[in-house]
């Protein structure tokens, strides 16, 4: 069988693109962190950046977690019931939300609403050449712009997941005592008892890396726009996109890092 020769110069148009995006997106990175520990600092906007990220995104997170806790509860008392094995739904539980599904979902769930922002508002920036205005008014747009956004994500997703921890326990806990026939300081002990400080530790530890890549998206393909209002809804939606491709693909990696010895 003989390889189609058409199909090289689109093989390698593929391979150049990927290897020039992976370039600029590590350069992008590296120039913004550096621009996090440099002076000048801007306190006032990276409150509001951790206002806009973390306390916005709070019900979306909040209702998130409480319903997965619920019907995780749910769908495991479901399965193990056939085995006679309901008093294991407590430690699957919090071992799940803490572990997994809080940073993860927390993640998506940020992603889709503050990192679309930041790709509108930046990307809305560039084609209306404020970023350009920035540099002539002798400020780093990096600095400016970028850096406080990347340090807000990295401080805010811990905290929302903590949040979502909390809740997600909740919402279990609540089904299986309401709902499923526990006694409620049955349920609690067995939920500590096999609740460790490094399950909630890896948690936010995975959000913390997160809410650096959420941040590191969305600033990243807002601030390359262009083309006008097309441009600024592809770069929002590539934002995204990538976002959650890469907080599911890095998930995989950080939990064969903390958890397979």
């Amino acid at each position: 069988m003989k390889f189609p020769l058409n199909m090289v110069p689109a093989l390698g148009a593929l391979v150049l693109g990927t290897v020039e995006f992976v370039g600029e997106l590590g350069i992008f990175a590296i120039s913004g962190v550096s621009h996090v520990f440099r002076p000048p600092y801007y306190p006032r906007l990276i409150w509001r950046s951790l206002m806009e990220i973390g306390f916005y995104s709070l019900p979306v997170v909040a209702l998130t977690a409480l319903f997965t806790g619920m019907v995780l509860a749910l769908q495991s008392y479901t399965g193990f019931s056939r085995f006679n094995a309901e008093s294991a739904i407590a430690s699957i539980v919090v071992l799940s939300v803490t572990r997994e599904l809080g940073p993860v979902l927390a993640g998506l769930m940020v992603s889709g609403r503050a990192g679309a922002a930041m790709a509108a508002e930046l990307g809305t920036m560039r084609v209306t050449d404020q970023i350009d205005a920035l540099s002539t008014l002798s400020t780093n747009p990096m600095k400016y712009l970028v850096a406080p956004r990347l340090l807000a994500g990295v401080i805010a997703l811990p905290l929302l997941v903590g949040i979502a921890d909390i809740l997600g326990v909740m919402g279990g806990f609540l089904v299986s005592t309401e709902k499923l026939g526990f006694t409620p300081g049955t349920y609690l002990i067995s939920t500590f008892s096999h609740l460790k400080v490094e399950d909630v530790v890896s948690g936010l530890i995975k959000a913390a890396v997160f809410g650096f890549i959420i941040s590191l998206m969305g600033c990243f393909n807002g601030y390359r726009s262009k083309g006008g209002a097309q441009g600024v809804g592809a770069a929002t939606t590539s934002a995204v996109v990538t976002a959650s491709i890469l907080i599911l693909a890095l998930d995989y990696i950080l939990t064969q890092v903390l958890f397979v010895k």
